[in-house]
């Protein structure tokens, strides 16, 4: 008797200690958050990237009860601040920006200390946007087609300006030249700022550039704008085309979401999946990303990591073909 005892308080006592491990993560994700958030942003103030991860991060704030900070680590294309998430504790309170760039630099780059997909949870996708074809109003063409026209009879003698290798607008252009066969020059700035200044000074003759850094120069008239590079037109410039009107089968969004560290508890994803998605379906919250020429992307957790996972897939290609190297 005294065995079978022995061994039923056994047998409870380990189901017990078991199961203390989920009631903590229960009880954790249900005090969630108790103090400060880090959202960690790869690319510096101003960018776009940073924009949206404070407009996301004030709604965290104010419908969560405590403060996210956005924490810029920039440097290396957003691998700095990739490689701090991945080595934070994964407990919900340090996040990172996720975007197009993390899609970009894991086919891009041979030695990095991380696998995105596999070393970062997916939270939540927030929004997804165009570049915008632009070249300078004293270039003669004024549509895709007499753009591409152009090119061919001038090839290799049209420079296109990006904000640095791989970056999304270089990576657009790429995709460009490869489905038209078009000869362009790719001419890398260390950022959009001194890209578009040589443009409006007519030292380079187009970019694909980003809809935030563009959209002020094309309604001032001091940048004519061609197509945008997503797959339809969008509100902010509706009477310029899609670049797919003319070239069938391009599509060049920039993505932004939110992940975090691979283990941190599901109910924590939950809760912050959820805050988001309400978060996009306000009409204020809706009307903030359309004036940043996004479309939300609201969804599950996987919902956002297959899309992760796609981009992936898809800007390798256009990396391996046309040969592309890091910096």
């Amino acid at each position: 008797m005294t065995n079978v005892l022995s061994r039923r308080q056994s047998l409870h006592l380990a189901a017990g200690a078991a199961a203390l491990p989920a009631a903590s993560r229960i009880a954790q994700a249900q005090s969630y958050p108790a103090r400060p958030v880090r959202l960690i942003e790869g690319f510096g103030a101003g960018s776009a990237p940073d924009i949206v991860a404070r407009v996301v991060g004030q709604w965290l704030s104010e419908h969560l009860g405590r403060q996210f900070v956005i924490d810029n680590r920039t440097g290396a294309a957003g691998n700095i601040a990739t490689e701090a998430v991945v080595r934070a504790p994964p407990d919900g309170y340090t996040l990172i920006m996720v975007g197009s760039a993390n899609a970009i630099n894991a086919p891009l780059y041979d030695k990095l200390s991380f696998n995105f997909i596999r070393d970062i949870a997916p939270v939540a996708g927030i929004m997804s946007g165009p570049n915008v074809m632009v070249v300078n109003p004293s270039f003669p063409a004024k549509t895709v087609p007499e753009f591409i026209a152009y090119a061919k009879a001038n090839p290799g003698k049209l420079n296109m300006a990006s904000s640095g290798v791989g970056t999304t607008n270089h990576l657009a252009g790429e995709l460009f030249k490869m489905l038209t066969g078009v000869n362009m020059v790719h001419v890398p700035y260390r950022g959009a700022t001194p890209g578009l200044t040589d443009l409006l000074s007519g030292q380079v003759q187009v970019t694909f550039g980003g809809m935030i850094s563009s959209i002020e120069y094309i309604k001032a008239g001091q940048l004519r704008a061609l197509a945008v590079t997503g797959a339809t037109r969008m509100d902010l410039l509706p009477a310029i085309p899609a670049v797919n009107e003319f070239v069938p089968g391009y599509e060049a969004s920039a993505f932004y979401g939110v992940g975090a560290p691979k283990g941190t508890p599901a109910a924590i994803i939950r809760t912050l999946n959820d805050i988001i998605n309400a978060a996009l379906a306000s009409p204020v919250m809706k009307a903030r990303l359309a004036d940043l020429g996004g479309t939300v992307i609201a969804g599950s957790p996987p919902d956002f990591g297959k899309l992760i996972a796609d981009e992936t897939e898809k800007w390798g290609k256009v990396i391996r073909a046309a040969n592309i190297k890091p910096e």
